[in-house]
């Protein structure tokens, strides 16, 4: 799978424990608008995906995260490579937090189902929208001042447009 960027801060020291996580995220593209996650809370959108659990392999955990986040089923025979993203900066005291985002391209059926949401996910009031890829860029970049989720919007905000560049918005034959 291709790197599509790395997000590094450099605040860190080598030699320093790395630890991290591993996330898989579900792009899904319908009539030129993308599923996206909005955040009522803190107003900003989102891929839906999340965490790599224990025994999962990545097209498990992308169909399980899409359907807790979003409620959209993901057609597995449609899931198709896309891109990863690096992130690595200064964890906790002296350690490096590593983060691998898995992207992938895929279908979902038309059902919405009721979303699977944890405690956070509720507190943030996440939804699912189809949205201009435009518009949540416009959102994103609005709201990137906020500290939390600086580097969360950054990561987004690029795959946003990857994609537009790329021409995912503009022709049904990528799909």
């Amino acid at each position: 799978m291709r790197l599509l960027f790395k997000l590094d801060k450099g605040d860190y020291e080598c030699g320093w424990k790395i630890y991290g996580k591993v996330s898989v995220r579900g792009l899904i593209i319908k009539k030129n608008k993308i599923a996206m996650i909005y955040s009522g809370k803190y107003n900003y959108y989102k891929f839906p995906g999340g965490g790599v659990e224990f025994g999962e392999n990545y097209l498990q955990t992308l169909k399980r995260e899409v359907r807790e986040e979003s409620g959209l089923i993901v057609i597995e025979k449609s899931v198709k490579e896309f891109g990863w993203v690096y992130r690595i900066e200064k964890g906790h005291g002296k350690n490096i937090w590593e983060q691998k985002n898995y992207y992938y391209i895929c279908n979902a059926e038309n059902k919405i189902l009721e979303q699977r949401l944890d405690k956070y996910e509720k507190e943030e009031r996440f939804r699912l929208e189809f949205v201009k890829p435009d518009y949540a860029l416009e959102i994103n970049k609005k709201e990137k001042h906020k500290a939390s989720k600086f580097i969360m919007l950054e990561r987004e905000s690029k795959i946003l447009e990857i994609l537009i560049s790329e021409g995912y918005f503009n022709s049904e034959e990528k799909l």
